[in-house]
């Protein structure tokens, strides 16, 4: 199945679900990014160029009023290379899980201590994102967990930064317009 991006064209990856359609029983989901989305893509995240970008999702009920996206993004991309330039192509696999719950439900309430202040826990399970009307976007789900896994410092293989850019920037110091007032000495 073909992701579409009629449902919002400020998305460049936008799968549209009915919450409403949504039963006990999973949903199965697979998406494949087009070739005009895996070039918006490469803008959105500022790389080369992408590859393919796919996923394999179920999506169920959860608790009661929520939803829950889970599965695999799969994507291929170019980045350049932060020493060199050079492209450096990369591979992302990642598994995904996300609960949405309406707004104002009550399972998104954030725990507060005696004080009021909210209480995270870094190990713990992420919060539920809420959404408003009876759609949840999972394109923009799959781009989101994609681009959180982009390596953002990519390098080639046995490149190191020594040699890079420290001759260049002696050859480009230039002379302190100060340092002719070194050697003056007020009388």
């Amino acid at each position: 199945m073909n992701s579409t991006n009629a449902a919002n064209d400020d998305v460049p990856f936008s799968y549209p679900v009915k919450v409403g359609h949504i039963s006990a029983n999973p949903v199965r989901i697979g998406l494949v990014a087009s070739a005009d989305e895996l070039n918006a893509l490469a803008k959105l995240w500022n790389v080369l160029s992408v590859e393919y970008l796919k996923s394999e999702l179920q999506v169920t009920r959860w608790k009661r009023d929520g939803i829950k996206v889970a599965g695999t993004v799969n994507a291929a991309l170019t980045q350049a290379c932060v020493v060199t330039l050079e492209p450096v192509p990369s591979v992302i696999a990642e598994t995904i899980e996300h609960i949405f719950v309406p707004e104002g439900s009550k399972l998104a309430r954030l725990m507060t201590n005696d004080d009021g202040e909210i209480v995270l826990d870094p190990d713990g399970p992420d919060t539920p994102d809420h959404f408003t009307g009876d759609t949840i976007d999972v394109g923009v789900v799959v781009a989101e967990f994609a681009a959180l896994a982009i390596d953002p410092y990519p390098r080639k293989p046995d490149v190191d930064f020594a040699g890079y850019g420290e001759e260049k920037a002696e050859a480009d110091k230039k002379p302190s317009p100060f340092a002719v007032l070194k050697d003056w000495k007020k009388d």
